[in-house]
């Protein structure tokens, strides 16, 4: 019989949002300005291009370790013992993935039996639903209000939880608001966590990229937490290593072979010279870190005060990743098609604050670090003169 798995037919589609859209209208020729999506415009740094080319020719392009090569898991252990200030993780605490969406994947697969739910908060990063609906599992949303600055509402995540619940995603900082969440805000969350016997999996992938000096809290060093969260990381955005495909987990060690078990099926192991590379980026010079963030920095800024002259537009500047998120709720027009105007007016592609779940919509996603500051000045004189034209 030719008929596909129900896992897939009766879970809804996988959506790219304006990507799709922006994407039919380059290959048109069009040449939309691209600010739909979180692609790091920079480069990667030259030294952890080059310890992969290094590797590559020293011989290291066959089978390794299917949790991830021992030199990079200890790299790993010691930045989270250090700078994220997980206790006690060790070498074998980690599993190195093919990137964030590839740990969150085998995670929920893992964690999660038949209608097990598992609790985000909105605005969400839709790519992790699907992950969740895929492994049978049912995201429950809770929505996180604007005029508060979208703060944990604990008292409205407790109201979610249920028997059949499992997890709560946390992602931190957040994808798409820009927020960073204090550490205030995080012990209520995970006094949650240990009161009902939840996991939390935090998607931590934007620690990097934060603004101001604010600190970076990781929920799984919180007391308590050590046992029951997943902290997962990528250098997909800190290192600009999006199409590298490589970032890695820490996670208890009652999960841990099952997490393996998942992955090992699935992939084997990451590919084994990119390693290299991304142990070059933990242990390599962390001045790479600060240009790229001083890059963003000044972009952010001027997203920012562009947008805020524009009618009808009002934005808080993001406390970190590289995402302005404006309200344009004001313009009474749905975001979704408000972004498709935009893209054929304007030649601009941004996200649809709806694509993020309901508590987005009346807003836009714009991605400042996926193009250069020529590009980003042009794209907000183009905005500047569709908004003044609505």
């Amino acid at each position: 019989m030719r008929r596909v798995a129900k896992r897939i037919s009766e879970t809804p589609a996988k959506s790219f949002g304006m990507y799709e859209r922006a994407a039919r209208a380059e290959a048109a020729g069009l040449q939309p300005i691209r600010m739909e999506f979180g692609r790091p415009f920079a480069d990667t740094p030259e030294h952890i291009k080059q310890a992969a080319i290094d590797a590559i020719r020293a011989g290291h392009v066959h089978y390794s370790d299917p949790a991830g090569l021992p030199e990079l898991r200890e790299a790993a252990a010691a930045k989270l013992r250090e700078r994220n200030r997980l206790p006690g993780v060790t070498a074998d605490d980690i599993l190195v993935t093919n990137g964030m969406s590839h740990a969150a994947f085998i995670t929920f697969m893992a964690l999660l039996d038949p209608d097990d739910e598992v609790i985000l908060l909105a605005p969400y990063y839709p790519q992790h639903l699907g992950k969740i609906e895929l492994t049978g599992g049912k995201p429950v949303v809770v929505d996180l209000d604007a005029t508060n600055g979208y703060r944990i509402d604990n008292a409205a995540i407790a109201a979610a939880i249920t028997p059949r619940t499992r997890a709560i995603l946390l992602v931190n900082p957040a994808n798409p608001t820009g927020r960073v969440y204090t550490e205030a805000e995080l012990r209520g969350l995970a006094d949650l966590a240990i009161a009902h016997d939840l996991v939390v999996v935090s998607d931590e992938i934007y620690e990097d990229v934060i603004f101001d000096g604010l600190p970076h809290v990781s929920i799984g060093a919180l007391e308590g937490m050590a046992d029951r969260t997943v902290s997962m990381y990528a250098f997909t955005k800190s290192h600009a290593m999006d199409g590298w495909r490589i970032g890695y987990l820490a996670a208890p060690k009652w999960l841990l072979p099952a997490l393996m078990k998942v992955s090992t099926n699935d992939i084997t192991h990451v590919n084994t010279f990119i390693q290299y590379g991304a142990k070059a980026a933990i242990e390599g010079p962390q001045e790479v870190l600060d240009h790229l963030l001083a890059e963003d920095r000044e972009k952010r800024d001027f997203t920012v005060a562009s947008l805020n002259q524009m009618p009808g537009v009002r934005c808080a500047s993001p406390q970190a990743t590289t995402f302005a998120f404006p309200d344009v709720s004001a313009l009474g027009i749905p975001s979704q098609e408000l972004a498709e105007m935009i893209l054929d007016k304007a030649g601009v592609a941004v996200e649809a604050g709806r694509f993020h779940g309901e508590a987005g919509e009346g807003h836009l996603r714009i991605s400042f670090g996926s193009v250069s500051m020529p590009e980003l000045e042009n794209a907000m004189q183009r905005l500047a003169r569709f908004f003044n034209a609505l």
